[in-house]
């Protein structure tokens, strides 16, 4: 079980580095928005808050409960081996990356799966709330791949925690509509996924989308051939979203509730 300083501690750093993002995005941003700032920001709250109440149905079904019942059991590749706990560390959270970077690759070649991950893709804008932007069923879907990798992998409680913490906090800032000088960001997208390095992600152009699917290391774009440096159209000339959702839909709360159950194709390409 996760008891209630872990669960504070992830509350606290993900509040607080929400509430920096989003005050350094508005003070510096990289691009202007294409619909009204309070509308999305309920849509995409809302949704959080759906999630939120979604994982309480699965009870202490959770990546971290699940890596305290592999330490007790010793199940996992990692409680084979004797090492110490930073060295442990460093290489769980790398091998948890990958896993996520697949995971991401997956919801963008199943149709099914893109169907959930498009309510993600369909925000006109992308800021730092756009990183809270995943159905339910995404989010469930989510959570129980990543309790299947711990099982696989038994890596500490503590490795799982910092994973998930960071994680949060990379995909907030990756999303976020931060301007980083050009030099800053060649050298930060060495070792962290940027905002510019996303952004491209959630282009209307079909092979942009298929592109920087990472969310904390940029190593796996790089090395599996799917990192694109720049937009086609510059970043702030290029259009965010899906082609056939460029209306005010998108902020909506209920409309990103249903999109995966309404009938259309899964890409609609622009390339």
């Amino acid at each position: 079980m996760v008891n209630s300083s872990e669960m504070w501690w992830r509350l606290g750093v993900f509040a607080g580095l929400l509430c920096v993002l989003m005050i350094a995005e508005a003070l510096w941003p990289r691009r202007g928005r294409m619909q009204p700032r309070l509308r999305r920001w309920s849509t995409n709250f809302g949704i959080t808050l759906v999630n939120t109440l979604s994982l309480r149905l699965m009870g202490s079904v959770t990546a971290i409960s699940t890596a305290y019942l592999a330490a007790q059991k010793g199940w996992g590749a990692l409680n084979l081996i004797i090492w110490p706990i930073w060295l442990e560390v460093t290489v769980a959270v790398i091998l948890l990356d990958l896993a996520v970077y697949g995971q991401h690759v997956i919801t963008h070649k199943i149709p099914l799966l893109w169907r959930l991950h498009k309510v993600h893709h369909s925000d006109r804008d992308i800021d730092t709330t756009t990183a809270l932007r995943f159905h339910p069923i995404e989010i469930l879907l989510s959570m129980l791949f990543k309790v299947l990798i711990v099982l696989l992998l038994g890596p500490a409680v503590i490795a799982v925690l910092c994973f998930e913490i960071i994680l949060n906090g990379s995909a907030m800032f990756n999303h976020s509509n931060l301007k980083i000088p050009n030099r800053l960001d060649k050298i930060l997208r060495l070792i962290i996924v940027t905002p510019d390095m996303h952004r491209i992600h959630h282009s209307v152009r079909h092979n942009e989308t298929d592109s920087n699917y990472g969310f904390f290391l940029p190593w796996w774009d790089y090395i599996f051939k799917t990192y694109r440096p720049q937009p086609q159209d510059g970043h702030e000339n290029m259009r965010i979203g899906l082609s056939g959702y460029q209306t005010e839909a998108p902020a909506e709360f209920f409309w990103a509730l249903k999109l995966p159950f309404m009938r259309n194709h899964p890409y609609i390409k622009d390339d």
